[in-house]
């Protein structure tokens, strides 16, 4: 897997971990959601200082972004869009 596919596969892995939605993982980074989406299409291409910065907010070392899948490892789910019903944040 290349560099790129590797950072999409592996932040939508550690979002959906934390049950983080693309949009409270964007105000959390201070970018815009499409941006977001971009990353985990392998369409945007991320500086090293916002990767430190997607680490810090998702709590993970930035090595992570770049871990290969294990053998047979499935797809990360997709969280429900949306905010949640009777949650204000």
């Amino acid at each position: 897997m290349k560099g790129r596919a590797l950072l999409a596969w592996n932040l939508r892995r550690l979002r959906s971990e934390r049950e983080i939605s693309q949009e409270r993982l964007a105000a959390d980074s201070e970018v815009d959601r499409a941006y977001i989406s971009e990353l985990e299409n392998k369409r945007g291409n991320a500086t090293v200082d916002f990767l430190d910065k997607l680490a810090a907010v998702l709590d993970a070392p930035l090595f992570e972004f770049f871990r290969e899948p294990e053998k047979g490892e499935k797809r990360p789910r997709s969280l429900p869009g949306g905010r949640p019903r009777g949650r204000t944040t």
